[in-house]
């Protein structure tokens, strides 16, 4: 029975649906663009203003998962770092455009191919009252460089060599070999400086056995514009304001991030105003909340891949022709009408249209329903074979995964879908024992090199979100070659290079690049969200 129509599909989701649990969701992902370090100088234009707040009250977020970590340097999820983005700063920071501005470095330029050097924000203290100074920045970067941290953002930073101390307020960071897009890097959410005092007394616990991150994560201290207060692990975080940030206050007294799985109880307690925002929107609801009088549906495009990967070192999954035909049993765009409700574009490789290294003439392996066949049959597994998917308690990676059971019943593929809670989720991809999988991954600097080495590099191979457990030399050399190039125009021939292997091997079914949708209530002003789904709450006002 071949797929068909989208009305079709969203009848069989609905059926189907109802049999797995009828669970919200979260989607993780981001855009940026990277920029290359300039030799002239480079200032935020509110350099030196700070403005009392104004209005007060408690911002309430209704979330569909609860952080994993208040570490910066330990998580790779969106629900922490929309947590950790607004206790700590980094030395640079992307506009809601994505241009790189100045944060907790005031100015930097770049000294020679490999040097690069910061001028930092004076008087800025940290939550615990500690000072800001190049100190507390090499503190923070070495921590995660530190193989003993075994941060997960190491990869993001690993072509750092050393981080010197010039002076009290000027910093060098060096890298291993020239690496045009360092200072998106450095605005990523793991660079985040961390108060020093936090950061010896996370070495201590572990000196006593304790994981890395134990103590931070706890007790988060940054010099962010809202504070730590509290965490009820799978209920909710509370912030409160910063009265002595350095730059424009928050207008809010503090922020809840309310966890609320349930789709219908986020919604409903928004109407009721006992939520300012609800995030996600399930794409069904937009229209009914859009005509309502209490909220409307912010829609922001982002960089994320939605995708279905494959465990790649997991018979039959290590055979390139059993990927490549389920890959083509996949109607991107039906799955899109169906489940998304046209609140996607497809994805025809890993790289979203705003991502730096996409390529538009990159065309993707096509919906082929007798090639696929073909393929299997070449493969030694026309007679199929039972297999599992693993998802989150995401709505729409519940959908797409009921979708895959059916239309791969067409390959004598035997599926079983399983979901879970997204930390456990997480933690059972690093385990390597599934089949298949859904995930997004959010690509939050909106660069090739961070959308494809965090996939695809054989060094990251089981830490999500590279659980496909897939690299090859061939493709390693790319990515390295990719990361190394100063020049744009070579970085872009080896990025087009590299996803057409990608393509052709098939580690995962890249299936869509989404927008997100997030229930913003007619109560507040100034919420924006960026392409990485990242919260930005410093402008937000309770009006009434």
């Amino acid at each position: 029975m071949k797929m068909t129509t989208s009305k079709w599909l969203l009848t069989i989701i609905l059926l189907l649906s109802v049999v797995l649990a009828a669970c919200a969701g979260g989607t993780d992902s981001k855009d940026a663009t990277s920029k290359e370090p300039s030799k002239e100088t480079e200032k935020d234009d509110d350099e030196g203003t700070t403005e009392n707040p104004e209005g007060g009250g408690d911002l309430v977020l209704a979330v569909h998962s609860d952080a994993s970590t208040l570490d910066p340097s330990g998580s790779n999820d969106v629900p922490s770092t929309n947590a950790q983005y607004n206790i700590f700063e980094t030395l640079v920071k992307r506009d809601i455009d994505n241009n790189i501005v100045a944060s907790l470095a005031e100015s930097w330029e770049t000294i020679d191919e490999t040097t690069f050097e910061f001028k930092l924000r004076q008087g800025v203290k940290f939550h615990d009252g500690e000072d800001f100074n190049a100190d507390a920045v090499k503190a923070s970067l070495d921590r995660i460089l530190d193989p003993e941290v075994a941060s997960s953002k190491y990869n993001t930073f690993s072509m750092i060599t050393s981080v010197d101390v010039v002076d009290e307020f000027t910093v060098r960071i060096i890298t291993e070999y020239p690496f045009s897009p360092i200072l998106a890097h450095l605005s990523h959410s793991g660079g985040a400086i961390i108060s020093p005092k936090s950061v010896e007394a996370d070495y201590a616990a572990m000196d006593n056995g304790e994981d890395s991150g134990s103590v931070i994560s706890v007790n988060p201290v940054g010099t962010g514009f809202f504070k730590f207060e509290s965490w009820e692990p799978g209920a909710e975080i509370k912030l409160i304001r910063n009265e002595d940030y350095w730059g424009d206050k928050p207008h809010v007294d503090t922020v809840t991030f309310r966890v609320i799985p349930e789709s219908a109880t986020r919604n409903s307690d928004l109407e009721r105003g006992f939520v300012h925002i609800v995030d996600p929107v399930q794409p069904s609801e937009v229209a009914a909340l859009n005509n309502g009088d209490f909220a409307k549906v912010l829609q922001t495009p982002s960089t994320a891949l939605t995708h279905l990967g494959f465990n790649t070192e997991r018979a039959p999954f290590d055979n390139v022709k059993v990927r490549q035909a389920i890959t083509m049993m996949v109607n991107k765009q039906e799955i899109i009408d169906g489940v998304y409700e046209g609140f996607a574009i497809p994805a025809e490789g890993p790289l979203a249209p705003k991502s730096f290294g996409y390529d538009p003439d990159v065309i993707g392996l096509e919906y082929n329903v007798e090639e696929a066949k073909k393929l299997m049959s070449e493969a030694g597994h026309a007679d199929g074979f039972k297999a599992t998917i693993w998802t989150n308690d995401n709505p729409q990676r519940i959908d797409m995964a009921v979708i895959l059971q059916d239309v791969l019943k067409e390959l004598n593929i035997d599926i079983t879908v399983e979901q879970m809670e997204f930390g456990a989720y997480l933690d059972k991809l690093r385990s390597g024992e599934h089949d298949m999988y859904m995930l997004s991954w959010s690509n939050s600097l909106a660069d090739a090199d961070n959308g494809l080495y965090s996939l695809f590099h054989s060094i990251v191979k089981g830490v999500p979100p590279n659980a496909v457990w897939y690299g090859t030399d061939e493709v390693d050399d790319l990515l390295n070659k990719g990361r190394k190039a100063s020049d744009p125009d070579e970085r872009l021939t080896i990025y087009k290079e590299a996803q057409k292997v990608l393509i052709e091997e098939a580690p995962m079914v890249y299936l869509n690049h989404p927008e997100y949708l997030t229930g913003v209530s007619n109560s507040i002003t100034g919420f924006k969200l960026d392409s990485s789904n990242t919260y930005l709450l410093q402008d937000v006002k309770i009006v009434k």
